[in-house]
Parts: structure tokens; C-alpha cells; sequence
């Protein structure tokens, strides 16, 4: 059952519908930053996570959500008593479901920004909340895009509360091609800015393009494919 959600987003596209049918079906809302104040604006209940941290946001907001209070309601395991056990002990309630999308990294260097700029646009505390509820997707719902928001919805609407387990792992390996491409982007961007032309590692990260009809054997399917550089699609191959 989805009882707990954390929504911390850049991307705040069709958010405050999501959250608010959370809500409806009595799902508690933590949020971050300026995530928590759209919500709280539009009548929507939301604890900051300072407040489940019992710690503030320090450096400039680089540090929000990197707390055992956070990461041990995400990795605990449900089915493991010593697990549930051990949050208890410390007061630290599961979470359930993850709304989380990341600093927009390919749109700041397209912008010509400069260094500085751009490292701050380098995600950490997200990427750590995506990949630890992806990582515990047996009983975390972890959500990147949000055009994914209404089949989560409907999915729980079905359910009773739930995400079944089909969907909860799909969206942990979307969750995990999305951190996958931002990290191959910054490795990019790192070797660029300094005039590496040809890194020991090249990590190239693709995006379907279209679905063939021909030219394949008979016992395949094939696809047409895309590459991503610095964020961006490029071609077709």
C-alpha cells in the first residue's frame, strides 16, 4: 500500500494533480525546497523533509535529502522483520513512493553556461533518492517521468492502494536508464571542458527512435536507435 510519497522535482509538469489524488486517497506527502512550496500553495499538505530529518538544508541546498532518515525509509527491507525492527527503534517511517526528476544538466550547458553554473546543476541528492528506491522496487514506487503519473495512478486506483510489482519494476530500470544517461552527459561535458578528446571510458546512451518493420531475420525484432550526447538526441543508427 502507498501510505508515504516523497516528491522532490525540477520538472513540475502535472505534479499538483498527481499529488493532490495522492492525497485523496490519504497518502502522507514529504517534499523539498521549492517542490514543497508548490505544493503547500496549491492546498496540498506536504512536510518539509527538514522536518523528518530534524536537520536543515545546509550548503546552498546541496544537501536536502542525504539523511538516514530519508534513505533508511526507502532501503528497508518490508519483508525483513530486523529491517522494520531497526526503524522502529529509531523512529523512521517507510516510504513508499518516489516522485523525483533531476536538474536540468543537458538544458544548462546547451545554454552556454559557464563551469560553475553548470556544476551546480549536477543532481546528487536525487540521483541517490531515484537509485535507492529503484534499488528496493520489491516495495518502493519510484516515478522520473512525469508522463508516467496517471498509469501510477491507475495502477493504484486498480490495486487498492498498491503498484504491482510489473509496474514497480519497470519504473526502477526507467529510473535507472534515466540516471545512467545524466551521469554519461556530465562524464561528457567533464572530458570536454578539459580538451579530452578521446577518454579512457565513452559511455554513449541511446533512445529508441522507431520500431522496424523489415530488414531483420524472421526470429528478431529490431529497432531503430538513437544517441544521446551531452543530453540531447543527435540521429539515428
Amino acid at each position: 500500500m502507498i501510505q508515504r510519497a516523497l516528491i522532490s522535482v525540477s520538472d513540475r509538469t502535472g505534479i499538483i494533480p498527481f499529488a493532490g489524488a495522492l492525497v485523496a486517497r490519504g497518502v502522507a506527502l514529504i517534499s523539498t525546497g521549492g517542490t514543497a512550496q508548490a505544493l503547500t500553495t496549491a492546498g496540498l499538505p506536504a512536510t518539509e523533509v527538514a522536518t523528518v530529518t530534524g536537520f536543515p538544508e545546509m550548503l546552498d541546498g546541496r544537501v536536502k535529502t542525504l539523511h538516514p532518515a530519508i534513505h533508511a525509509g526507502l532501503l528497508a527491507r518490508r519483508e525483513r522483520p530486523d529491517d522494520l525492527a531497526e526503524l522502529a527503534e529509531r523512529g523512521i517511517a517507510p516510504i513508499d513512493l518516489v516522485a523525483c526528476n533531476l536538474y536540468p544538466f543537458a538544458q544548462t550547458i546547451a545554454s552556454r553556461a559557464d563551469a560553475a553554473d553548470c556544476i551546480e546543476s549536477i543532481d546528487i541528492g536525487g540521483v541517490a533518492l531515484i537509485r535507492a528506491a529503484a534499488k528496493n522496487h520489491n516495495a518502493v514506487t519510484v516515478i522520473t517521468d512525469p508522463g508516467d503519473y496517471e498509469p501510477v495512478l491507475a495502477e493504484i486506483e486498480d490495486q487498492g492502494g498498491a503498484v504491482g510489482a510489473v509496474m514497480r519494476r519497470m519504473l526502477a530500470g526507467k529510473a535507472y536508464s534515466l540516471t545512467s544517461t545524466y551521469d554519461a552527459a556530465v562524464a561528457e561535458w567533464m572530458a570536454r571542458e578539459a580538451g579530452v578528446l578521446f577518454p579512457e571510458t565513452t559511455v554513449v546512451a541511446g533512445q529508441l527512435a522507431q520500431r522496424l518493420r523489415y530488414g531483420e531475420n524472421p526470429h528478431q525484432a529490431a529497432v531503430g536507435s538513437g544517441w544521446l550526447q551531452r543530453g540531447s538526441y543527435k540521429g539515428r543508427s
